[in-house]
């Protein structure tokens, strides 16, 4: 058995952490309201992992001879607990068919590769075979990009990264490291930390997440703001395709052509396993700070987000939820550090004074770093811009808990899908002049949905990784299934009502000239929407591109492009 540790089977991250809102009195008044769901009740249980059935593998002793042969014994398994691990992501519709123990098709074995050789190995035999073979780094993926094919008949490989998790070399002058694309986002920053660097890259998914993934799904952090995405922090990689390498070296710039590495960026395993990537590097800062403010409507703080962007400061982060969004965040606060315990307790009645409607306030995270005289400077320059738009600055222990908390939110959503209730996101991106038309579209479109499937619904939005150009718009939405026949919703019955909601959703991004995903990718789950975004021309060239380079679909078939595009 591996030692790679992987996340629950049925669940966001590992066994033992788990969302509670015992010390959080706000969150049940709060759900009870927005979802109707009393968390007063008990919430069931997942079920117990020998309740499900498993697909027997196809593995044959042939084949797994020679995985053995080229990854070792230890390093090869048909275990049925793993192979469920392999199957499915951790989206909305990933986490509801595999506690139902919906497994059409599963892979009939997980390989764990060491190193570059022997990744090739196992890609050559894959070749020879005509077999199937799924890259896996971390299993965070939520949009589909990880599930074999249903009725696929042959072999299916998952070729799972996480031993090959080291930072290989700095290279100090040019601020790049080269890194094995299996690495865990925690266990990367801890050995770059060691010495002194960081990308700076923090996905919500960054504790369970892997440096490949990023980089197949074309991933944003936190602090892209100043980082930059992952396709602007690789510079440089390593394709390991049927009979060759595919070798990018870490340059600043280049002309040679159509960019090949932009082509890798967020092919989803479709081009071959990546291996290793030269990425951008930076010396730890040395000062961080995530401050609070808060603005008297979700315009105001658009506008302000807007004017940082093209000023002379340089946040790391740029951060601004609306009025759902920030009553949500309030409502999972302890009482001990609340936001009116951190700010004073007179700070609403006197704002309700000053005649703002509390219930349209929204709250903002902007993140400062590096020397004392820049952290200075870009405060002096964002408070000015957050003053001019009648927002206020709160100050760091809001910031500081927001910090702290950033990675929690999986974990909310596996609390409520304990107790019948369905939550997702959908993400988008769109110049500066559209966002309030996609915002106001999505919205009514959510909540035209909740209506057409007759469910209380709740949908909360942020805006978050800023560019001059646009900004990343992040949508979250809540219900609990209407019954059917008196009784709870059976999973296809609520992944048919969450198909309506979600739908609605990614239909308003395109109709109102948005992108189908800023950072979460295509998989399965965006790929009807492929078209609108890129245009048929557009899909044409992807397709020819995936076509000629795996006419066989051996690499990860059936994500990225639509289903009447495969060939």
């Amino acid at each position: 058995m591996s030692e790679v540790m992987h996340h629950k089977w049925w669940g966001w991250g590992v066994e033992g952490i788990a969302f509670t809102h015992d010390n959080k009195p706000r969150f049940a008044p709060f759900v009870l309201e927005k979802v109707a769901i009393d968390l007063s009740e008990p919430g069931g249980k997942p079920p117990a992992f020998d309740d499900i059935t498993v697909p027997t593998s196809l593995l044959g002793d042939g084949d797994a001879d020679r995985l053995r042969g080229i990854v070792g014994d230890h390093h090869v398994t048909t275990d049925d607990l793993e192979r469920v691990v392999h199957t499915y992501g951790k989206g909305l519709r990933d986490l509801v068919r595999v506690r139902a123990g919906d497994l059409p098709r599963v892979p009939d074995v997980v390989v764990y590769p060491a190193n570059e050789q022997e990744v090739r190995a196992v890609v050559d035999m894959v070749d020879e075979r005509d077999a199937v073979l799924i890259p896996y780094g971390g299993g965070s993926n939520i949009s589909g990009s990880l599930t074999p094919q249903a009725g696929e008949k042959r072999l299916i490989i998952s070729l799972d990264l996480g031993r090959m998790n080291r930072v290989l070399e700095i290279d100090e002058n040019s601020g790049l490291a080269r890194i094995q694309a299996g690495v865990l986002g925690p266990d990367m920053e801890d050995q770059l930390g060691a010495a002194g660097w960081t990308t700076g890259h923090q996905p919500d998914s960054f504790k369970h997440s892997t440096l490949g993934g990023w980089i197949a799904t074309r991933s944003s952090g936190m602090q892209s703001d100043k980082y930059g995405d992952i396709a602007d922090i690789t510079r440089g990689l390593r394709l390991v395709r049927p009979g060759k390498v595919v070798e990018l070296r870490p340059l600043p710039a280049t002309s040679s052509g159509p960019s090949v590495r932009e082509m890798i960026l967020g092919s989803e395993g479709r081009l071959g396993v990546i291996t290793e990537a030269w990425v951008n590097v930076h010396r730890l800062p040395e000062n961080r700070e995530v401050i609070a403010y808060l603005f008297p409507n979700w315009a105001a703080g658009l506008e302000a987000m807007r004017q940082i962007s093209i000023s002379d400061a340089t946040p790391s982060i740029t951060r601004v939820s609306d009025a759902p969004e920030t009553a949500f965040s309030l409502s999972t606060q302890k009482e001990s550090t609340s936001l009116a315990s951190k700010v004073g307790p007179m700070l609403f009645d006197l704002l309700a004074k000053r005649g703002w409607d509390l219930d349209k306030v929204c709250l903002s995270y902007i993140g400062y770093e590096g020397g004392s005289a820049l952290v200075r400077s870009n405060k002096s320059i964002v408070g000015k811009i957050v003053s001019k738009n009648g927002g206020i600055r709160l100050g760091k222990g809001p910031g500081d808990l927001y910090d702290q908390k950033k990675f929690d939110t999986p974990y909310i959503r596996d609390f409520l899908l304990d107790r019948g209730a369905v939550g997702d996101v959908s993400e988008t991106a769109a110049p500066w002049d559209r966002l309030g038309e996609v915002y106001h579209r999505a919205m009514r479109a959510a909540k035209g949905a909740f209506a057409e499937i007759g469910v209380q619904g709740f949908v909360m939005c942020h805006l978050s990784h800023s560019y001059h150009s646009g900004a990343c718009l992040y949508f979250t939405f809540a219900f609990r299934p209407a019954d059917v026949n008196g009784e709870a919703a059976p999973t296809g019955a609520m992944l048919d009502q969450y198909d309506v909601v979600k739908s609605a959703i990614q239909q308003a991004f395109m109709d109102s000239g948005a992108t189908l995903s800023h950072h979460h990718g295509v998989g399965v789950d965006h790929a009807p929407w492929l078209e609108q975004d890129l245009s048929e021309g557009g899909v044409d060239l992807m397709v020819g591109l995936l076509k000629s380079a795996d006419p066989k679909r051996n690499l990860n078939p059936g994500t990225l492009i639509p289903p009447h595009r495969e060939w």
